[in-house]
C-alpha cells in the first residue's frame, strides 16, 4: 500500500486568493452588474415611449423629464437581484482578459 502513496511534492493544497484579489474580483462583480444595469436600463426606456402621462393619476411634463431616472432605477434593481445573465457573461470575460479566470 505504501508505494500507492502520493508523495509530499505532488499533494493538492487549496490555494487560498489574497485580499487585493478578492478586492478585484469583487470590483469586475460590481462592474459588470453596472453595465447590465445600464443595458437593462436602455431596453427599458422604449417600453415607457408610448405611454400617456395625462390624467388624473399622471406626472405631467415632469414624468417625461424623470422617466429616465425611473428607467436607470428600474436596471439597477433588475441586475442586482439577477437580471438577465448579462453581468455574469461579462464578469466571467474580464476575469479571462485579468488572467483571474
Amino acid at each position: 500500500m505504501s508505494d500507492l502513496a502520493v508523495p509530499p511534492a505532488f499533494t493538492m493544497t487549496p490555494v487560498t486568493p489574497s485580499a487585493a484579489e478578492l478586492a478585484k474580483r469583487a470590483k469586475i462583480r460590481d462592474t459588470a452588474e453596472e453595465f447590465e444595469a445600464q443595458f437593462l436600463s436602455v431596453m427599458l426606456q422604449p417600453m415607457f415611449e408610448g405611454t400617456d402621462v395625462e390624467g388624473p393619476f399622471g406626472g405631467g411634463p415632469g414624468e417625461t423629464m424623470f422617466r429616465s431616472l425611473m428607467t436607470e432605477a428600474m436596471g439597477r434593481q433588475m441586475a442586482r437581484h439577477g437580471g438577465i445573465g448579462l453581468a455574469d457573461t461579462v464578469q466571467r470575460e474580464i476575469l479571462k482578459l485579468q488572467g483571474l479566470a
